[in-house]
């Protein structure tokens, strides 16, 4: 059974860096977000962090000749009809039930299989203990649940609102695509609603008996060494300080990974800046961070943010289990 670390959050809430500094990390690999392996690498074959195309990626292949006997055994078409009939965020209710009709359980479970082959192969491919999927959708999270054969551990990323609202706003190209494609972008409004959405889908999953554990944004880049050793002792991952070496003061050296889909920072090799990025506070016109702020106010302040801030702050007492 793979042990497997599901991060999950809103997109431009951290989680991409989380991952990147999960897998510097003894026994990890990180694999980016599974659930767009399907279609971007299957499919597209677009880039692995590595840079290769995903069909030139070595150990892409072995992954899926140890899961499927070949990635050209995988139905992709089926794959993205089950997708649609259980991974969507409007299904996250029946989800959460403590029980599924057969029927529905019975594609739930087929949708779930193909992750959990891949986890299985990416842990025996890679020698790792822990692998780290970053897909953030809450509502795949939802559907692992029910997967017989992975031992599933969440990591619920997240960032202030208001911050994450003015990151998407940014214009970011795709380098996977060779810049031919822009990630998508939301206006406050749209950021605010789905904040408040995935981030209680989360915390429902913690009341299912899943085990989740949230880790603030803004806190991971104050403190990067210890938040590490908090997540490294959630997955029963022993650590030496030798092994956060690639850590210094206010950066990372990142190695080469094999990220199959994400944000463009799963590119990024060398020294990696880690700094707290309250650009948001400035940037972000006071109408729409009014507007973000009191959309998200219930949760913002259940997970310690200050409702009217001049700075970033955060409460430190805030409860870090979801």
């Amino acid at each position: 059974m793979a042990r497997v670390l599901f991060v999950g959050g809103l997109g431009r809430s951290g989680t991409t860096l989380v991952e990147r500094l999960l897998g510097e990390l003894p026994s990890v690999r990180a694999l980016g977000e599974v659930v767009h392996l399907w279609q971007r690498d299957l499919r597209d074959d677009e880039r692995c962090g590595c840079g290769a195309r995903f069909s030139a990626c070595t150990f892409w292949q072995q992954v899926g000749e140890r899961a499927f006997g070949g990635w050209g055994a995988v139905d992709v078409d089926r794959i993205q009809t089950l997708r649609e009939a259980v991974e969507r965020t409007r299904h996250i209710p029946r989800l959460a039930a403590t029980s599924l009709p057969p029927a529905q359980r019975a594609e739930v479970r087929e949708y779930a299989d193909y992750y959990a082959r891949v986890y299985a192969a990416a842990a025996e491919v890679s020698g790792a203990t822990v692998v780290v999927d970053s897909s953030k959708h809450s509502a795949l999270a939802h559907v692992l649940r029910w997967a017989d054969d992975v031992d599933l551990r969440v990591v619920h990323v997240v960032r202030d609102a208001r911050g994450v609202a003015y990151s998407w706003t940014k214009t970011v190209t795709r380098p996977e695509t060779d810049g031919a494609e822009e990630m998508t972008r939301y206006s406050p409004g749209r950021s605010a609603l789905l904040w408040n959405a995935h981030n209680a889908a989360f915390g429902l999953l913690a009341r299912r008996g899943v085990a989740v554990r949230r880790v603030r944004y803004e806190q991971l880049l104050a403190d990067p060494r210890q938040a590490l050793r908090e997540l490294a002792a959630y997955v029963d991952l022993p650590l030496t300080d030798a092994d956060l070496a690639f850590l210094g003061d206010g950066h990372a050296d990142l190695t080469v990974g094999h990220s199959a889909a994400g944000n463009p920072m799963r590119f990024r090799v060398g020294r990696v800046p880690l700094r707290h990025d309250d650009a948001w506070v400035r940037a972000l016109p006071p109408g729409q961070r009014r507007l973000v702020g009191a959309v998200c106010a219930p949760l913002l302040r259940a997970y310690g943010y200050p409702l009217n801030p001049t700075a970033p702050q955060l409460n430190p007492a805030a409860p870090q289990e979801a």
